[in-house]
């Protein structure tokens, strides 16, 4: 189902694909950051993403239960967004040789998924509460909130050292 299909007739409708597609982002995360992880070569971006893959799991679990609040089965639907914002990761990460310029682009690049997916908890946290699903709103508030974090420290280290080391 796209986006813009005659299955979406209602808000309910809306808000059920965007809760499937945020989960298929989740997973997607999930299947890709052992990749990233393996590539980095600072230890502060590696033990950085490896948390945030612990916090991914939770996100996908946080997500189980809202489906579960909403009477609906955790299921997710293709999300072209997120498997376009992978797949440049791998992309750029395939073309770099130099580790340090690596280390800039997979910090680039997890940034982009943060950014997606603050975007879509936003999103739904809003339409949880216009639907009267404080309960779920809750649920997001607290991913939100994480995503939020994690792309902060994703800057600090950008600009602490990581895209220092990458330029010189």
């Amino acid at each position: 189902m796209g986006l813009f299909t005659k299955d979406i007739k209602t808000m309910d409708d809306l808000f059920l694909h965007v809760m499937q597609d945020v989960y298929y982002a989740e997973n997607q995360i999930v299947k890709n950051l052992p990749s990233m992880i393996e590539k980095s070569t600072s230890p502060q971006l590696a033990e950085g993403l490896k948390s945030h893959l612990a916090e991914t799991k939770t996100h996908v679990k946080r997500l189980e239960q809202a489906f579960q609040l909403y009477g609906k089965k955790a299921e997710g639907v293709d999300c072209p967004a997120i498997d376009g914002i992978i797949d440049e990761a791998d992309d750029v990460g395939g073309e770099i040789a130099d580790k340090k310029v690596l280390d800039a682009a997979i910090v680039a690049s997890a940034q982009a998924v943060e950014h997606y997916e603050i975007t879509r908890y936003g999103t739904l946290i809003a339409w949880a509460q216009q639907l009267g699903r404080n309960d779920m709103a809750t649920l997001f508030k607290q991913t939100l909130a994480e995503e939020k974090a994690a792309d902060q420290k994703l800057t600090t280290l950008a600009e602490g050292a990581i895209n220092l080391r990458a330029a010189s």
